[in-house]
Parts: C-alpha cells; sequence; structure tokens
C-alpha cells in the first residue's frame, strides 16, 4: 500500500472526529500557554491531585473506549489487543494529565511550593 492510500484512509477515518481533535488541541495548547504565561513550569510545579486525577481519567477508558469502540473487554483476547488497549488507556492518562497539570496551577489558590 503506498504512502497516499494510507494517508487517505487515515483521513477517512479522522473525518468524524475533525472538530474534536481540533477542539482539544486547541484547549492543550491554548490552557498550556496561558499557563506557562503564569509562571508554569512543567517539570517544577508538582500537584498530587492533578496526577491521581490523570490516572483515574486513563483507568476509566476501560469502561469507555469499548462503548466508543461497541465492543466488549471480553473481545481483548489476543496480545496485540491488550496492547491497544493499554495504550489507549496510557494516552488517555498522559492527555488527561497535559490538561488537568496546569489547570490546578492556574486555580490553586496560594501560590505553589515548587521542589
Amino acid at each position: 500500500m503506498t504512502m497516499t492510500g494510507i494517508l487517505t484512509i487515515m483521513m477517512y477515518a479522522l473525518a468524524p472526529f475533525l472538530v474534536w481533535i481540533v477542539s482539544g488541541l486547541i484547549l492543550l495548547g491554548g490552557l498550556q500557554t496561558l499557563a506557562h504565561l503564569r509562571g508554569y513550569r512543567i517539570l517544577r510545579y508538582r500537584y498530587l491531585g492533578a496526577n491521581l486525577a490523570a490516572v483515574a481519567v486513563g483507568l476509566s477508558g476501560l469502561w469507555w473506549i469499548p462503548l466508543l469502540t461497541h465492543s466488549r473487554l471480553a473481545y481483548v483476547a489476543s496480545p496485540f489487543d491488550w496492547i491497544a488497549l493499554v495504550c489507549a488507556l496510557f494516552g488517555t492518562a498522559v492527555v488527561a494529565w497535559l490538561v488537568l497539570h496546569p489547570l490546578s496551577f492556574l486555580l490553586r489558590s496560594q501560590p505553589a511550593r515548587t521542589h
């Protein structure tokens, strides 16, 4: 299969979700920029609540990812299915952390202690 064929299939597969993808990227970029302008540094600011919330959002994917794909967890049988599911959970947790971490910085009531 040619690269053009692969990109065409990807574009048709992503087309229904393009609005959500662009909205999420705008939210992520805007939140990161606003927090950075107010003094947020991703490696210096630490907040356990944002970390735990991101893990909870990632694990919640065990419930909503099968609903989104019209599947069931019982259908996850092969090692490749498990790898795909774990990667989806990990990606969801990372994106949730990238949103919740600077959001917690912006919403804190007192100045944060950096370590």
